[in-house]
């Protein structure tokens, strides 16, 4: 049985996390931290607490963002985006070494009235990271842009967390890719058959 691990902020504890667990856990083995996994760094720290959960896990899928882009006082985000770029590489490493697949969702929308997290923010946090990831071979999950795509719809009323249509499509996306990514692993498995790259004389490598 496939070993599933799921970390991330509250959208993550109190959204998808439950769900997701409810509809996977005939099929694979969940874990999950009740911690809130709050900011990149934070998690960070937590993989030393959560190490044992985390172990043998086959895939994990992890997102960070909402605490790293909060400001609230006035003097930028809490987390600077060369920082929150530098410390989420190090988290995909350190999860890639405990995963054979590692899968990151981007960070999700937020209402405009929201005083302390800004979208342009958001989208600028996650395009300035999201490349990087792809580069390392994490699979990425976008959240943010099927519930950008009307707010308050899939926005709670406190601006922030998902509404229940929002938890019902993240959950759906996030079992999804799950359910995707560990059917490439049992296909791997039973041919033995991964892929290769190919390389053409005289390009660029």
């Amino acid at each position: 049985m496939k070993k599933i691990v799921l970390i991330g902020d509250s959208i993550r504890q109190i959204g998808y996390g439950t769900p997701v667990s409810n509809r996977l856990s005939n099929e694979y083995e969940i874990w999950q931290p009740a911690d809130n996994c709050r900011f990149a760094k934070y998690t960070l720290r937590g993989l030393w607490d959560w190490q044992e959960g985390i172990k043998g896990a086959d895939i994990i899928h992890w997102n960070n963002g909402l605490w790293d882009v909060c400001e609230l006082f006035g003097d930028g985000a809490f987390t600077p985006i060369d920082e929150y770029v530098d410390i989420m590489i190090r988290l995909a490493r350190l999860l890639k070494q405990r995963a054979t697949t590692v899968i990151f969702a981007t960070t999700t929308p937020v209402r405009p009235e929201n005083p302390h997290n800004k979208n342009s923010v958001i989208e600028a946090y996650n395009n300035a990271l999201v490349p990087k990831l792809m580069e390392m071979g994490v699979v990425i999950n976008d959240l943010y842009t099927p519930l950008s795509n009307d707010v308050y719809r899939y926005i709670s009323d406190d601006l922030i967390h998902l509404s229940e249509d929002g938890i019902s499509l993240a959950t759906d996306m996030v079992e999804a890719v799950i359910r995707k990514e560990a059917e490439k692993l049992e296909y791997t498995e039973k041919t033995g058959y991964e892929a290769k790259k190919t390389s053409i004389i005289g390009a660029p490598v």
